[in-house]
């Protein structure tokens, strides 16, 4: 039996191979970010290589990238073949930006925490670390980074 020739794996050999649990699988096929077909008896199957676009997802999400982002480089391979090492070199590369720029903004935090935390300053808006700028009191009043603070930009 050749490659080409293997069967299509069921959502419970996927989740046994990918470590993934059959919900999360469903969940991402619901999210676009994977695809099956179904049999006539109703019952999902997923091409092989869908095992590295399932690895690839949890991967990016440990690096912190929203599934949104997640999805549109996945949709930057081809569907109409098993992607190569081409394919997959060249979409991640889409992450290099902005892992470089988190690292960079991990550097600065290790590198300032000392300092802030041997300062006592205790000040929200004198602290270049928590409030650089004191951009937070720009927004208003009250504990601003109480609410999901990520979705106004600050880190």
């Amino acid at each position: 039996m050749t490659k080409t020739e293997l069967p299509d794996l069921s959502v419970g050999e996927l989740s046994r191979r990918s470590g993934v649990p059959a919900s999360a699988l469903r969940f991402y096929e619901d999210e676009q970010l994977i695809r099956s077909r179904r049999t006539a008896g109703n019952q999902r199957r997923y091409r092989r290589d869908t095992l590295r676009r399932v690895t690839f997802i949890r991967m990016s999400q440990r690096v912190g990238m929203p599934l949104s982002t997640i999805r549109e480089v996945l949709g930057l391979l081809p569907d109409d073949r098993t992607p190569t090492r081409v394919d997959w070199d060249r979409i991640s590369q889409c992450w290099r930006n902005d892992l470089d720029e988190r690292i960079r903004q991990l550097e600065q935090l290790r590198d300032q925490l000392s300092d802030c935390i041997g300062c006592g300053c205790m000040s929200l808006t004198k602290c270049r670390l928590a409030n650089p700028g004191d951009q937070l009191g720009r927004v208003g009043p009250g504990p601003q980074r109480l609410p999901d603070h990520r979705a106004e930009g600050y880190a």
